[in-house]
């Protein structure tokens, strides 16, 4: 009598790899959106309702609700000389609790010699257990501008949730005409929860923020960005504000404040941001 033996492997678990690429540029007057390209779980959508003296906007989205380990998306935004647009995204983006994998997120940004990129995504959200790995470059012409943020929370923190373990990455590069001007990484891995609660690290902050102003007349605003920040300094050029606290939303109403601020100041733009940010 034989015995037949059936081997059990588990299902491959499906992972998404999106794409998702912009082209803005400047003709007759005025700037448009020239190329797009999108693969799911990717979206762009256009408002069609705007402030007369707004530029195209573009706001993104992942259909799938949010990542998991594995998943990989590529963002790419390129704006033309003397084009501008603002990009944001739909809402928070959440990163749900890997089975080991992770989440790998590939941004490029392109802005030609007076071009204005505005390039405001709103929060990230990390799961417990979540593992995120997320890297932006940013190339820009001499005389381009960008203003751009990211802001980071630790748990889900109205459900209670603190982020104990797993993998934050986030890396930025910015060069102008081709030199390198700025490069940053931060990471926590491991036991995070151990790593933030110290008084070195994040001293027990839930919320991390950043901004990003790169233009000619960068320094011009280093005194509004000391007034509105946890931290600013000026590196080569690139104008960098800090926020970190416990309290989350705290942190997201500084963040918007210093970006309306940074808006109305340094782009000659209404001192608000897309209506997206208030839903």
């Amino acid at each position: 009598m034989s015995v037949a033996t059936l081997r059990f492997e588990p299902p491959r678990l499906q992972r998404g790899d999106g794409a998702l690429d912009l082209g803005f540029d400047h003709a007759h007057g005025r700037s448009a959106l020239t190329h797009l390209y999108q693969r799911n779980p990717c979206r762009a959508l256009f408002p069609r309702v705007l402030p007369e003296d707004a530029g195209p906007t573009a706001v993104l989205l992942v259909t799938s609700g949010g990542l998991t380990g594995g998943d990989r998306l590529k963002v790419g935004v390129r704006v033309g000389a003397r084009a501008e647009a603002l990009v944001t995204s739909q809402a928070a983006e959440k990163i749900y609790r890997s089975l080991g994998d992770d989440v790998c997120i590939d941004i490029a940004l392109e802005v030609g010699g007076d071009g204005t990129l505005e390039f405001l995504p709103q929060e990230t959200i990390l799961f417990n257990e979540a593992r995120l790995v997320r890297r932006t470059r940013a190339d820009l012409a001499a005389s381009a501008r960008l203003l751009a943020a990211e802001m980071t929370v630790f748990g889900r923190i109205a459900r209670g949730e603190v982020l104990k373990r797993g993998l934050w990455h986030e890396g930025w590069e910015v060069r102008v005409a081709g030199k390198l001007r700025w490069w940053d990484a931060q990471r926590l891995s491991g036991d995070i929860e151990r790593g933030m609660a110290a008084p070195a690290g994040f001293a027990a902050a839930r919320a991390v923020a950043t901004i990003l102003y790169v233009a000619e007349d960068a320094a011009t605003f280093l005194p509004l960005a000391r007034e509105v920040a946890d931290g600013a300094s000026l590196v080569n050029g690139v104008l960098i504000l800090r926020y970190l606290g416990e309290d989350a939303m705290a942190v997201r109403a500084d963040l918007m404040r210093a970006l309306c601020l940074l808006r109305r100041a340094a782009l000659k733009r209404p001192a608000s941001l897309p209506a997206v940010w208030a839903m």
